[in-house]
């Protein structure tokens, strides 16, 4: 009798323990409520189309490729115009393109690989890899003309990142001069351009080291050669080349084919011709040599220039920027930890960069929707010198890529571009 009235209870105490578990594995959760569709509309969309075919019809540029990605996969593509008008090579999705400053988000990537290894920090000063930097100077005006003081305090890895280092490109008057006799700042081309150099970058940044800067450090935003002294710091800390680091950490592993500080010869129809905007703003033919074609086919191949020294397709950088859009990881290849990639997109000098824009390491981030069109709140990006640019919009899911070769630009596409290309998203933002 009381063995089966402790049966009973048992039967009733593990009914009561697995009631819940029962009704869990027979109700499915509720769903989660779904976010509003981002909608392009396909007839606003053909009035980007038309824009960009009108731009190569007017000879207002040579040729142009654009894609937007959405959530990882292509919701606009158009590639127009001519990679070579005179040789009458069509422009095509896969054309290769000088993309200059846009490699200062993929060297950014390469030196937070290393201080996600321990094998640098943000605070750490330049001067632990490239000794000239160690007491470094600042030309000022003076009532007389210029005056050379020293640095207050050390330029650390964070100054090179977010351009706060006082670093320019050597073309300012007060100091032009004494770069040009390093074979700097006016010497090379517009100061960025290094493919022509047979020498490595780390002997050009150390002969930089030893130059005056024109801002003391963390006291402006000033854009200049930081990223290439980047470059160095990536060798010297990884004991690879640039371009071999960069390879094995980032293009290979997100299958980035086509992106190449010189370009291998086999692909060299797939290259652009670079042109420029002439009196009357049509597209004329660049010269060949640093401040037109440039040498990154058969130019010496020594100098990997972190700043501004890669080519590649709109494909190859919209996976790049895919991967940080998601957190640092793509196709199961993890370049970033995504804290890491939150400090890349976060602005880290306050009021410095401008009304309504910020600077991260390795971004320029919109701080005030309106400072950069329609671009949402958060969405970071920047552009080439050769006129190419992109954005990441995170709210919307998107990456923008636009590819142009046209050197000096005033065309106004990029702004164009973005203005139609936000027109066209119908859907709200998420």
């Amino acid at each position: 009798m009381i063995s089966n009235i402790r049966a009973s209870v048992q039967r009733v105490l593990w009914s009561a323990l697995l009631a819940p578990l029962a009704l869990t594995a027979q109700q499915p959760a509720a769903p989660r409520p779904a976010a509003p569709a981002l909608v392009f509309s396909k007839d606003r969309l053909a009035r980007l189309d038309a824009v960009l075919d009108n731009y190569v019809t007017e000879r207002r540029i040579g040729g142009v490729v654009a894609l937007v990605l959405h959530d990882g996969n292509v919701a606009y593509e158009h590639a127009v115009g001519w990679s070579d008008r005179e040789a009458a090579r069509k422009m095509t999705a896969n054309g290769i393109f000088r993309i200059a400053s846009q490699t200062k988000a993929i060297t950014s990537v390469a030196a937070l690989i290393l201080m996600e290894e321990g094998k640098l920090t943000l605070e750490d000063p330049v001067s632990n890899w490239i000794p000239s930097f160690a007491k470094t100077t600042v030309a000022v005006r003076t009532d007389t003309g210029r005056a050379i003081v020293p640095a207050k305090r050390a330029i650390t890895i964070k100054d090179l990142l977010t351009h706060t280092s006082g670093v320019s490109y050597g073309t300012d008057a007060i100091v032009a001069p004494l770069y040009e006799a390093k074979g700097l700042g006016p010497a090379a081309g517009f100061g960025w351009y290094t493919a022509d150099k047979n020498e490595p970058i780390c002997e050009s940044m150390e002969r930089l080291g030893t130059l005056p800067f024109v801002s003391q450090p963390g006291a402006a935003w000033v854009y200049g050669y930081n990223t290439d002294i980047l470059g160095c710091v990536v060798e010297r800390a990884s004991g690879k080349p640039l371009d071999e680091f960069i390879r094995e950490r980032i293009t290979g592993p997100l299958g980035m084919t086509d992106t190449h500080f010189y370009l291998p010869p086999a692909k060299r129809d797939r290259l652009a011709v670079v042109y420029g905007s002439d009196n009357a703003g049509h597209a004329v033919r660049a010269p060949e040599g640093p401040r037109g074609q440039g040498d990154y086919v058969d130019g010496p191949r020594r100098s990997f220039a972190g700043g501004a020294g890669l080519l590649s397709t709109a494909h190859d950088y919209a996976r790049f920027l895919e991967m940080i859009r998601r957190r640092g990881e793509l196709d199961g290849k993890r370049i970033l930890a995504p804290h890491t990639v939150g400090l890349m997109t976060t602005n880290q000098v306050g009021t410095l960069a401008g009304d309504g824009m910020g600077w991260g390491l390795g971004f320029q981030i919109t701080e005030r929707y309106g400072a950069s069109g329609s671009a949402s709140v958060g969405t970071f990006g920047w552009g080439g010198a050769y006129g190419s640019n992109y954005k990441v919009d995170p709210a919307e899911g998107l990456v923008i890529v636009l590819m142009v070769n046209q050197l000096p630009n005033t065309s106004g596409i990029a702004t164009k571009f973005s203005n139609l290309l936000y027109q066209a998203l119908v859907g709200g933002v998420r």
